[in-house]
């Protein structure tokens, strides 16, 4: 006997053995048990979240002579004749093949004739939007008033190409995408029944490449077993098979670009191809990590969120706080321009060590997220203590610019403003986020007029605040609520950090002075 796929085996006979679409099924089992048939249904979704499989189960439920409350008895002539493909109620048409107006109207002719055994005629039309505008006008009228004895249902992957027509005379059912554990769950269930040994890590690894499509788990699943047949299926061989690299890897490749190493990065690359990964695939799942990345700066609790393990997620944690927001988006951008580059590319390697060369070196970009990271080299290089030339009025001073006096600090610092310097921290703990992440980086100083000044760096941070007067109103109110008076706020924009504390005075700074000397009198 041939060998049966395991999406094929496993597929759901009953609605009880659907997985992950609870909404649909538990619609269609009341529809059923309330005798409220639709006569024309639409199953849209991506690729094996179920649309054919619900609708075959649902096509055997309306024939069957001993219905269950989960579907079709299994048992009776009209199921096992719809299971073998041998009943005349039931009539599965590949719209993608049978897209013409002839097509369609030979199933008018037939529509007018009533089933010799059983109650309906079931039409499952699967990806519908491949029928020519032709052939949809021909089917409206039928679609509209079918015969009482008739059920259309319609499947497709790309619902945005349906006529509006034909949407306003159907049921719509989106199917979801399948969580990681329910896929996960499932396979467990399977490999039991198949008597295979599999690490529950590679079952998830497995969940998470499917992208949400049962089918697609189902077939890597069948891949990898029969690549080690006979053999516990791990992580690794999981990888090995699917080309994929392991969480570790995307790590040192991080810290590699973080440090600015063009050569540590082209190295782990050479790492990756030699051992036969695939690039494509690599280049996914690494704009992913850099996904995980990103949600873990912008929140503390995202666990659930985020896939991986403890040790990792503890890993991203601490790399997280080693790049800003700004960098990461930038690298995800990166990234996400070369995934859809590389997939019918040529010469994938090359495309990939550019993009890692890029990440090392923003001055090979002219965008703002890379000249906000060039910004950041030479701060870094100033906190070294690497001495940076500068250029002024057109001559190279050999040095640091000269600084530019600051201005003068008003003798009395007025009491709203003092509060709101010295409990600055608690202040922005307590802003959501993304205000709570720009609010990080500013710095405090007073206006001519005595009013508070907030110095953002030019940037993302300071177009949030002065492009969007409502952001900027909502610090207002968040200060005065603090303050218990109502405080008005004026922006202003630097380049970096060297260039306030070159051109204004950092209250922060003055107003913790003062409290440490307070502090030291009290204690004499």
């Amino acid at each position: 006997m041939s060998y049966t796929a395991l999406y094929r085996k496993f597929r759901p006979d009953t609605f009880a053995d659907v997985k992950g679409q609870d909404h649909i099924v538990t619609t269609l089992k009341n529809q059923l048990k309330a005798n409220r048939i639709g006569h024309a249904y639409l199953f849209t979704g991506t690729r094996g979240t179920g649309k054919t499989t619900v609708a075959k189960i649902f096509a055997r439920t309306v024939n069957c002579e001993n219905p269950t409350e989960d579907g079709p008895c299994g048992e009776c002539r009209s199921c096992r004749a719809i299971a073998a493909g041998a009943s005349m109620n039931v009539i599965e048409i590949d719209a993608a093949s049978n897209n013409g107006v002839d097509n369609i109207r030979e199933i008018v002719e037939e529509v007018s004739y009533s089933p010799a055994e059983g109650k309906y005629k079931v039409y499952i039309i699967d990806e519908v939007h491949m029928l020519s505008i032709g052939a949809f006008n021909a089917l409206l009228k039928t679609l509209e008033e079918p015969p009482s004895y008739v059920i259309f249902i319609l499947a497709t992957t790309e619902v945005h190409k349906l006529p509006i027509t034909i949407l306003s005379r159907c049921q719509r059912y989106d199917f979801k995408r399948i969580s990681i554990d329910t896929i996960t769950n499932r396979m467990q269930e399977l490999i039991q029944a198949e008597n295979v040994q599999v690490e529950e890590k590679a079952l998830r690894y497995i969940a998470k490449t499917a992208d949400g499509s049962m089918r697609d788990a189902l077939s890597l699943l069948d891949q990898c077993i029969a690549f080690h047949l006979g053999k516990e299926l791990t992580y690794d061989k999981v990888l090995d098979v699917l080309g994929a690299v392991d969480t570790e890897v995307f790590s040192r490749l991080l810290r590699n670009v973080l440090d600015r190493n063009v050569m540590g990065c082209i190295k782990l690359l050479e790492e990756i191809v030699m051992q036969g990964r695939e690039l494509t695939q690599f280049v996914t799942d690494f704009t992913w990590y850099l996904r995980n990345l990103m949600l873990v700066q912008a929140s503390d609790n995202l666990e659930d969120v985020i896939d991986m393990s403890t040790d990792n997620l503890k890993r991203l944690k601490e790399e997280s706080a080693m790049a800003d927001m700004e960098q990461i988006v930038r690298y995800i951008k990166i990234f996400s321009e070369l995934s859809g580059r590389i997939r019918y590319a040529t010469q994938k390697r090359i495309l990939v060590e550019i993009a890692l060369i890029k990440l090392c070196k923003p001055e090979m970009e002219t965008n703002q997220e890379a000249i906000l990271d060039r910004l950041r080299q030479v701060e870094d290089k100033v906190e070294n203590g690497i001495v940076v030339t500068a250029v002024e009025n057109g001559e190279n001073t050999g040095g640091v610019a000269a600084k530019k006096p600051k201005p003068e600090l008003p003798k009395a610092v007025p009491d709203d403003i003092r509060k709101i310097v010295s409990q600055w921290p608690a202040i922005v703990g307590s802003a959501e986020n993304p205000m709570r992440i720009y609010m990080k980086s500013a710095s405090l100083s007073l206006g001519n007029d005595n009013k508070l000044l907030v110095v953002l760096e030019d940037g993302v941070a300071s177009d949030y605040f002065m492009q969007n007067p409502e952001n900027k109103q909502r610090l207002e109110e968040l200060l005065s609520d603090f303050s218990g008076r109502e405080i008005e706020v004026n922006l202003q924009t630097v380049k970096n950090r060297s260039e306030f504390e070159e051109s204004y005075v950092d209250l922060s700074q003055i107003i913790q002075m003062e409290i440490e000397e307070e502090d030291e009198e009290s204690q004499e």
